[in-house]
This record gives structure tokens, sequence and C-alpha cells, in this order.
């Protein structure tokens, strides 16, 4: 076991290089550079930039070196010092910026995840049941619609439902007070009552698709010959669906979970609430709500 896992390690690492090479030729491929644009935004704030200056700056950037040679120091630098380079949006350095958001994009994933075979695994099982009830017709249209429904339409309905029927302002992960305080009791609950919307939004995604997942092997468990045994011995029909079919059908489910992990993680532009809304407009009945989401958690 050891063994295999050591070789689908190494088997990773060229994979992880090709990308790293393919992201950052992607990244060179459009016109303009970091130069350029640190010049601009340097002018622009009535700062002038001599050609001696825009020289330290190319020689800085390493902009007068082929793109081979950048991208070995770029990723030597990634490698040896976890270095990523500096983030001109946050103005701090990149892996500064990851490490503050990995331990929330993870906490939000899990809890999704959770939320996800909360609501999911008992609806699989009773439609399962209960095939071609009305029940399962519903259900199964429910799911097809929460499938179809984006992420980022489904957060605006429930930011304004949160804000106009029970007064709860969701944008961001804390409120304004709480942003900059240190960690306390208080700023752990405000966590809490603005996480819940991330959670059920990327929850959602994945309860229709599992829903379904469920639904179909416990099909398949439900029509085999110890099912049938199990209900001549006279056990309870609760008895027979959770001690043996729900068990077995409930493994491709979990062994799966790391498939969810990547559109979790990668889709909270479409699905986290606004930080700082680029435009808003208010509504007759004096409500502001974000057209779009602008800055991501």
């Amino acid at each position: 076991m050891l063994a295999y896992i050591l070789q689908r390690i190494i088997r990773v690492i060229p994979q992880l290089l090709l990308i790293s090479i393919l992201a950052f030729i992607i990244i060179q491929l459009p016109p303009g550079d970091i130069v350029t644009r640190q010049i601009e935004r340097l002018q622009a704030s009535g700062v002038t930039v001599s050609e001696a200056q825009a020289q330290a700056l190319i020689r800085q950037y390493g902009m007068d070196r082929p793109m081979y040679q950048r991208y070995l120091l770029w990723i030597s630098k990634i490698i040896t010092k976890f270095d990523f380079g500096y983030s001109y949006t946050f103005e701090k350095p990149v892996a500064q910026v990851i490490m503050e958001r990995m331990g929330y994009t993870f906490a939000i994933a899990l809890f999704a995840h959770i939320f996800t075979w909360t609501v999911a695994i008992p609806i699989g099982i009773y439609v399962a049941v209960k095939q071609y009830s009305i029940t399962d017709y519903i259900v199964t249209l429910v799911t097809f619609v929460g499938l179809a429904v984006p992420a980022f339409f489904l957060a605006m309905i429930i930011m304004y439902i949160a804000l106009t029927r029970f007064g709860i302002r969701t944008g961001g992960l804390f409120s304004q007070e709480y942003m900059v305080l240190p960690w306390s009791w208080g700023k752990f609950v405000d966590l809490l009552k603005h996480m819940w919307l991330p959670i059920i939004l990327l929850g959602t995604g994945g309860v229709a698709g599992t829903i379904r997942t469920m639904r179909a092997m416990m099909l398949d468990e439900l029509r085999k010959q110890y099912v049938t045994v199990a209900r001549a011995k006279g056990l309870s029909e609760f008895s027979v669906i959770v001690r043996y079919p729900a068990r077995l059908a409930i493994n491709p489910i979990l062994s799966s979970v790391m498939w969810l992990l990547p559109p979790a993680v990668s889709s909270w532009r479409s699905s986290s609430t606004c930080k700082r809304p680029a435009r808003r407009y208010t509504l007759r009945c004096g409500i502001r709500i974000c057209i779009w989401p602008a800055r991501i958690f």
C-alpha cells in the first residue's frame, strides 16, 4: 500500500510541473507586463518614473530575461522559499494571502460537504424506497431545477430574503466591527452568522447530484437477493434498509469525496457572497442588494 501511495505521488510531480508551465505561459500571453502596470500605477499617483527607474524595475522583476529563465526563477522560489511573489491587489505577499484564506476555504468546503451528505443521503434513500411515488417525482424535479439554477443567482435570492425578512446582512465572513479585531468568542459567533450562506450554496450544488447517485445505488441494492432474505427473516423494514442496502449504497459516495473538493474550492467567485459590492441598486422598498460579487472571501 505504501509503495502504491509513493508511486501515485511521484506521478503527480510531472503533472504539477506541466500545469505550472502552462499557467506561466498563459499569464505571459496577454499584452503588457507587471512593470508597465507598476509604472502606470506610480504615475497615476503623481510619481514621476525616470528611465533609469524603469530599467531598475525591469531588472528587479526579471523582465529583461527570456521566458524560460523567468519561469525557472519563479518556480525555484516557490519550491525553495514558498515565495509566490507579491500581490498588488492585496498589497502583501501572495503566500500570506493564501495562508490567510486557506483555513476559511477548507472549513467552508468541509461543512458544505457535511451539509450535502446530511441532506442528500436520507432523501436519496427515501425516494429509492418510494420509487415512482409522487415524492420521487417531486424530488426528481427539484434536483433537476437545483442543478440548473446558477449559484450566484441563488446567492442573491438568499441574501435578499435574509435581509428583507430577517434583517441579517450576509456580506463577507465578518461584520465590519470584527474584521480587524483579534479572535474572540464574539468574533467566532459572528463568523458562524455569516458562514451559513456559502455553506448552503456550495452544499446545494452537490445535493442534487448526490441524491441521484444515492437513489440509483439504493435501487440497485434493493433488488438483490440478500434484501429479500432479510425481509423473510422477519426484520423490520427500517432495519432491512439501514443495516444492509444503505450501508452498501453509501460506499461510492464516501469513496468519491475528493471529487467534491475541486468544484468547492474553484466555485467561490460564482457562489460567494459579496465582500465589496461593485454596484448597488436601490429597490422600491429601500433595500440595497448587490448585483454581482466583486470580491471573494
